[in-house]
Parts: C-alpha cells; sequence; structure tokens
C-alpha cells in the first residue's frame, strides 16, 4: 500500500522501513512532525490482514488497534492499481464504527491516467478519496491540509528538558519489548517469544512519580555477521540512533545466560556516546538464589563490564514487575547525575587536593603541571584540563583524576570526559 512510503514523506526522514515486499511495519512508529505550523505527531502501522492468524499477524493486528484509539484522525491508504479488495472493504467497515475523522489515501496515483481509479474507492463509503503518490510527493500537500483541518486543539506542551529520554537496548529476545510494555503500562511493543519480532524504534511517553519519561524500545542488536536481511540492517542502524537521541541507555542483560561478548560490544557503543547508563539484569524471576546468588552476579557482571564501573545494576523481572520502581527511580537519579554541574571552584579545589595525594607523572625530566580545570558542558560531563604537556597525561592518572572527581561529586551512572589543553 506505500503507508510507511507515505510516513517517511510526512517526516522527512527515512524512519519507517520501506521494502518490496508486504508486512514489514510490524511495532507502531511514531515521529514528530509538523504543517502549516501545527505540530503532530505521526503513527506508522503494520499492514492489517484479517484472514492470517499466525502470532505475528495477530499482533500487528492489535497494535493497529491501539494506534486507532490514540489517534485524532486517520489515515486509510489503499493502492490505486490494485483497486478495492476484500481486505480494504473489512478495514473500511471497522474504521466507520470508530467515529472518527478518515481519510481515505489513494496511494500510487503516479500520474494523470491514474486519477479516474481514485473514483472507484468511493464505494468504501469514506466520503471523498484524496489521490496521491508518496513516491513522487504529488498532492502530499493537499492531504496534510485536510489532515490538520481535523486536529484538535493545540495543548500546551511541557518544557522537552524535564522529560528523560531512556533507550532500552540489548540483544534480541532478551525482554526488552516486555520491559518497555511493564514500565509504560501499555502494549506499545510486540512482545513474543521469536527473537527479532522488534524491528521498529517505538518511542513511549509515560509518567511515573511526577516524572515523564519517554522510552525508546529498539530492534536487538545481533553481531555483525549475523545480520543477512536488509530490513534487519536497518532495524540495527534505527536502534543505535535511538542510543545517540536518548539520555539514558537501559542495557538489558540476560539473566539466564549472563553477559555475552555482545553484550558488552552494546554497552561499550553506549559508554561511547557518552550516555547515562543502567545494567538491566531481566529475567531474575528464571534464577534459582540463595542469599549470594545476586552479589555472584554483581560481581560477574562487574568483571565482565569493568569498563562501565560506574553504572548501577538493577535486578528485575518485566514478567512479574519485580524491581521496576526502584529501576525508573535509579533512571531518574542517573539521568540527573549525567546533568549534574560543579562550579569552577570546587572543581579545583578537589583538583588541588588530588594533586598533593598523588603527584602528576614526569617523564625524561619533565614533569606534568596541571593548573587548573573547568567544566564545559554536560550530559555527559566534560571538563577541560589546562596542562603544560598534554603528552605528559598518562591514561593511568586521567582515571585517577577521574575516580576522584566521583567521590567528590558522584557523577554515579555517567561517563566522565576530559578535554586535555595546553597552557603556555
Amino acid at each position: 500500500m506505500g503507508k510507511s512510503a507515505l510516513f517517511n514523506r510526512i517526516v522527512g526522514a527515512r524512519l519507517a522501513i520501506v521494502e518490496g515486499e508486504p508486512g514489514v511495519t510490524r511495532d507502531r512508529l511514531y515521529a514528530e512532525s509538523q504543517w502549516l505550523n501545527r505540530p503532530f505527531t505521526i503513527i506508522d502501522t503494520g499492514g492489517i490482514d484479517f484472514d492470517d492468524t499466525d502470532d505475528i499477524a495477530v499482533h500487528v493486528r492489535r497494535q493497529a488497534e491501539i494506534a486507532i484509539d490514540e489517534a485524532d484522525v486517520i489515515l486509510f491508504v489503499v493502492d490505486a492499481r490494485e483497486g478495492i479488495t476484500a481486505v480494504d472493504e473489512e478495514i473500511a467497515n471497522l474504521l466507520r464504527r470508530t467515529n472518527k475523522p478518515v481519510i481515505l489515501v489513494v496511494n500510487k496515483v503516479d500520474h494523470s491516467d491514474l486519477d479516474t481509479a481514485v473514483f472507484e474507492f468511493y464505494q468504501l463509503g469514506l466520503g471523498e478519496p484524496i489521490g496521491i503518490a508518496a513516491e513522487h510527493n504529488r498532492n502530499i500537500g493537499d492531504l496534510l491540509d485536510r489532515m490538520c483541518s481535523h486536529f484538535p486543539p493545540v495543548d500546551v506542551k511541557e518544557d522537552d528538558e524535564s522529560i528523560i529520554r531512556v533507550a532500552v537496548i540489548g540483544r534480541p529476545n532478551v525482554g526488552k519489548s516486555s520491559l518497555v510494555n511493564a514500565l509504560s503500562g501499555t502494549e506499545r511493543s510486540i512482545v513474543t517469544d521469536i527473537p527479532g519480532t522488534t524491528r521498529d524504534a517505538v518511542d513511549t511517553s509515560f509518567e511515573w512519580d511526577g516524572q515523564q519519561f519517554v522510552i525508546v524500545d529498539t530492534a536487538g542488536m545481533r553481531r555483525r555477521k549475523r545480520i543477512t536481511w536488509n530490513i534487519e540492517r536497518y532495524s540495527v542502524l534505527r536502534a543505535l540512533r535511538a542510543v545517540d537521541r536518548c539520555d539514558v541507555a537501559l542495557a538489558v542483560i540476560d539473566a539466564v545466560d549472563g553477559v555475552t561478548e555482545q553484550d558488552k560490544k552494546i554497552v561499550g557503543y553506549a559508554h561511547e556516546q557518552g550516555k547515562a547508563l543502567v545494567l538491566v539484569v531481566n529475567k531474575w524471576d528464571l534464577v534459582e538464589k540463595d542469599s549470594k546468588t545476586m552479589g555472584r552476579y554483581e560481581e560477574d557482571i562487574r568483571r565482565e563490564l569493568s569498563f562501565v564501573s560506574y553504572a548501577p545494576i538493577v535486578f528485575v523481572s518485566a514478567l512479574t514487575k519485580q524491581r521496576l520502581p526502584e529501576l525508573l527511580d535509579v533512571t531518574r537519579y542517573v539521568a540527573n547525575q549525567h546533568s549534574l554541574r560543579i562550579t569552577t571552584g570546587r572543581l579545583n579545589e578537589v583538583l588541588q587536593e588530588a594533586i598533593h595525594l598523588n603527584q602528576p607523572p614526569s617523564d625524561k625530566g619533565k614533569s606534568l603541571n596541571i593548573l587548573y580545570m573547568n567544566q564545559l558542558g554536560v550530559k555527559p560531563p566534560v571538563f577541560a584540563l589546562f596542562v603544560n604537556e598534554p603528552e605528559l597525561l598518562h591514561f593511568s592518572y586521567r582515571r585517577y583524576l577521574e575516580n576522584r572527581l566521583r567521590e567528590a561529586f558522584g557523577f554515579h551512572g555517567t561517563p566522565i570526559w576530559f578535554k586535555v589543553r595546553k597552557r603556555g
């Protein structure tokens, strides 16, 4: 039908996967756009097939039904070249019962010779159809004009800075979708026991204890050599983009499998991008426990993921909702630590104390002289170190200074970056 192509055209970016095969879109995919200074959220859904009874097809229909329930305006996309199908008629019957504005969008009207094909769709009883060509940007402006005419009055949105953006990342089938659904209290992502059923990154907004969250459920990241479909490549790239635009990454680890090499790479990506990080051990309900089990697990995780020793570990079960309030509390806490600012005066007090306790290194008669420090930014916290000879600042001393900052100010759950600058 071209729903995803229309979604991408309206958004102005390739967010939805577009392939020459039906059934590619499975979850609801959300994006922000605007037309004539009117912002709106647009949702792309999977194709509805009432005759297909396999598990994924049933879930796709459920996702589309939820999107219909959420929407203020519904765009029903049909294919000018195929004409009216039996499925089109069933969907039209479903949409008439919603009592919501429905715009019948006849796609693939690529040239004027197909304009007369649009009139056939009056038979669906959904009012005047509009012919477009999403791939060629034909009549998209007219469609958006009609769509905006049905919008409700504008609501005043909260300041974006108050919202914590969270990306849920991890290998396939570690329970990311179940975790998102449990945290947000909605069935926003498809949950099955088939690895890789989440292909789109799906934004979910919800509030907990007065805090607004936007949480993104991403496609599971497989090892590069195991990515064989173009679809799955797009999914991994979108998962990485979800990390790029988040504040906090929840790295989900399977409690049964423990830390794998792929877990290390996924966590490493979030670390390198400077994101606040929480290590979430899911499926904790499946582990046989004694009084020392959690301690042993934590020791193993710290050993395997030693490069993110700053990240808190939370043991949860998305299925039983065990410790989910604690996870949200920790997420909010590390987001605040990610944005922490320290005054220059207080920074240099800690710096001078650190230098006094452990003198900077020297090499071939040259000694490193650290003159002062100031904070350049947040998310992550970035500090400028002004020194006489940058090449003398060894990695081990840089790590020592990082540890002193953490002891003094916290910075729990966030990496710390240094920019070393030469001062004459």
